[in-house]
């Protein structure tokens, strides 16, 4: 592939790490933020008496973190070419494919038991939503109030990490755009993200919770469908590596 730009692809491994650290702590950036005052509002719209009300917090979603499954392989792809950097080809060759075998086993593992919990809560909003007047306020009072404003901002912060996450890769090695899987890596995780920012802003605030459940559920399908492409990807090196280990001489 030539002669890689090392400080480049440091820089590009840096900022995915950085993506999927913001997006790991997604949940802790937005949300928390005083709700009771908009579901007064909602409930006398509805026509219903809830009396006092205490401190009601935002929801702070589950997109962006769900966002983590996908990029993590951005992070996980850009970390072997680094790795290539100070270990020498032959062992980077038997190790690789075990390694990235085992990364795929866990990725998919994980987005399966993600996609579980997502799917269980966003049924619970949807029956709540739907039986109205007091499962819509029980649904108004958990996660009515979507963040939108910070969530946009969080989300625009890690659109810009990627776009320089590829401009990094490209600054490495121009070569990288010769690597189909990479150029569609790279597509899927910019895609994704636009596609969360249009679910937020898609439908009224009090339902945005909804739509942020349905990306998330679509985030964990997207991240088993690269485990299980890293997976079969694994399996050719690690053939390759057995027999190359088989073919050594012995003493």
């Amino acid at each position: 592939m030539g002669e890689l730009r090392k400080p480049f692809l440091l820089l590009a491994l840096l900022a995915v790490a950085l993506v999927v650290g913001v997006e790991l702590g997604s949940s802790l950036l937005t949300g928390g933020g005083d709700a009771g005052g908009s579901l007064r509002a909602s409930a006398q719209d509805l026509g219903v008496d809830v009396g006092e009300v205490g401190r009601v917090d935002e929801p702070s979603g589950r997109g962006t973190g769900y966002l983590a499954l996908i990029d993590v392989v951005a992070l996980w792809t850009t970390g072997l070419f680094c790795l290539s950097l100070v270990v020498p080809d032959r062992i980077q060759g038997r190790v690789q494919g075990v390694a990235t075998l085992v990364f795929s086993i866990v990725l998919i593992l994980v987005s399966l038991l993600m996609l579980v919990l997502a799917f269980v809560e966003l049924s619970i909003m949807v029956s709540l939503f739907l039986a109205a007047p007091f499962g819509t306020l029980a649904y108004l009072a958990l996660w009515g109030f979507f963040p939108v404003g910070e969530a946009s901002l969080l989300l625009g912060l890690v659109l810009l990490l990627k776009l320089v996450w590829v401009v990094l890769l490209l600054l490495a090695q121009p070569r990288f755009l010769q690597n189909k899987g990479l150029v569609l890596l790279a597509l899927t995780t910019l895609l994704c993200t636009v596609l969360l920012e249009f679910l937020h802003n898609l439908v009224p605030v009090v339902v945005v919770s909804i739509l942020d459940d349905v990306g998330a559920l679509v985030f964990a399908v997207v991240a088993i469908v690269w485990g299980l492409v890293l997976l079969i990807g694994s399996i050719p090196a690690i053939v390759k590596a057995v027999r190359v280990t088989a073919a050594l001489p012995t003493r």
